[in-house]
């Protein structure tokens, strides 16, 4: 299986470290480490400094077997079981862990990742902000970051050419996965969204279930 991963990925000397550790520092934060294929090097980030529980064991990245009709490259999110699938070669996906729309604001359909970016603004839409009025500060846009709510990538979910809003992203909240928590968007952790980010392309198909 790993010398599946090592041919879509496209060195195989970043393979044994595309993959985060996540190395507790006290009890309260957690230091985060991963291999930033962009600059090709390690990257330590400090996450939000509140309770840093992560999810559990089921929702940590794993290869799966996949027998359905999708091709290779094709991003697949079972929100009711709150997994992403991204579709390999050989009958195989890599299956991460998510968090998904909470009650109400759950969608289904095909969509296709428009763009991507690295430790994305943040700007919360106007119909958020008229629920939470605190966010009318980050009207003008929260820089990226480790404490931004997107976390360090993001990939933008557009509708033939449209914007859907809705985004995959990752979150300074690790305890959330696997939970309905958003308005909507996908939530990964951050050193899963980021291999998600260096693997799937622009233009790549996303099934939301």
């Amino acid at each position: 299986m790993r010398n599946v991963l090592a041919r879509t990925l496209a060195s195989s000397a970043a393979l044994a470290v595309v993959f985060a550790t996540l190395t507790p520092v006290t009890a309260q934060a957690q230091t985060l480490r991963y291999f930033d294929p962009v600059q090709r090097q390690l990257v330590t980030i400090q996450p939000h400094q509140s309770h840093q529980r992560g999810p559990a064991p089921e929702y940590r990245r794993h290869i799966v077997a996949y027998d359905g009709p999708e091709a290779p490259g094709t991003i697949i999110i079972d929100s009711q079981s709150k997994f992403l699938y991204y579709t390999l070669p050989n009958g195989e996906a890599i299956r991460y862990g998510v968090g998904v729309g909470r009650e109400g604001f759950g969608w289904t359909g095909e969509v296709r990742v428009g763009a991507k970016a690295d430790w994305p603004t943040w700007t919360p839409p106007k119909e958020m902000i008229e629920r939470e009025p605190r966010l009318v500060e980050y009207s003008g846009g929260m820089p990226g970051g480790p404490d931004n709510p997107l976390g360090a990538r993001a990939l933008y979910l557009f509708d033939g050419n449209k914007d859907t809003m809705y985004r995959i992203h990752g979150t300074n909240e690790p305890w959330t996965i696997g939970h309905n928590v958003s308005s909507g968007c996908i939530r990964m952790m951050n050193h899963d969204v980021i291999e998600l980010h260096y693997l799937a392309k622009v233009g790549t198909k996303v099934i939301v279930r």
